[in-house]
């Protein structure tokens, strides 16, 4: 394999993995805006909530690894993104707090940036 053709691996397998983080967190953001618009049961929005904490989880495991590509700022900085929404969405799931469109809004922004 020529180096040319594993740089191109390397961008098409780093495109593919941001396409299913957009689709995970388009996933998470469909589930907190059923929340905010539709009847739902307690269950429902506890499903929802743990979806969206255990995805930031994910991310934050990944950017906190060392080998993470992007820039130790930037990192950091989604990290303590990340830490907000997991926080938030406990307070959701312990009824301390119901603004669901402050998730929301911040899971589009992540998402539509990458």
């Amino acid at each position: 394999m020529t180096f040319e053709a594993y740089e191109t691996v390397v961008e098409d397998s780093g495109y593919e993995a941001r396409g299913r983080e957009r689709q995970a967190l388009s996933l998470g953001i469909d589930r907190l805006e059923r929340l905010q618009k539709e009847h739902h049961s307690r269950e429902d929005q506890v499903q929802s909530l743990l979806y969206v904490r255990r995805l930031w989880t994910i991310f934050i495991e990944d950017l906190a690894h060392p080998e993470n590509g992007l820039p130790e700022q930037l990192r950091a900085d989604i990290i303590s993104i990340g830490l907000w929404v997991v926080k938030e969405a406990d307070r959701l799931r312990e009824e301390r707090s119901n603004d669901v469109m402050q998730l929301v809004e911040i899971n589009r922004m992540i998402r539509d940036a990458l």
